[in-house]
């Protein structure tokens, strides 16, 4: 028996199933953007000023989110179902998007974190 034969032993040679509640990536699983998400950003949104949003693209452990940052620098990030489904949202609420990839995200954020973890928050 070859190396790579041991190899294909323990694998089984079968692809593994994809997940019931999103899709699995390698032998993580990622959960599918769902009503609850939708409302927390609408709910968000509306209760804040100056929101920009961030469009994150889909990776290897996580799908497609959109990241909203009000102007003192509060965020929230929730999953979404795609990239124009966010784009879309933003514009729903007039509110600016952008895509994080190019963009990345704003200073204001990083200074909000960092306020928060000075005070022990």
């Amino acid at each position: 028996m070859g190396l790579m034969d041991r190899f294909r032993r323990r694998s089984g040679g079968r692809m593994s199933k994809p997940a019931a509640d999103g899709f699995r990536t390698g032998s993580t699983s990622v959960r599918a953007s769902s009503k609850v998400d939708e409302e927390h950003l609408r709910t968000w949104v509306t209760e804040r000023r100056g929101v920009e949003g961030f469009v994150e693209p889909r990776t290897a452990v996580s799908d497609v989110t959109l990241l909203l940052v009000a102007h003192d620098g509060e965020w929230t990030r929730r999953r979404v179902p795609s990239v124009e489904w966010a784009h879309r949202f933003c514009n729903t609420f007039q509110v600016p998007s952008y895509d994080a990839a190019v963009v990345g995200i704003p200073q204001r954020m990083r200074d909000y974190n960092r306020r928060r973890k000075q005070q022990g928050l």
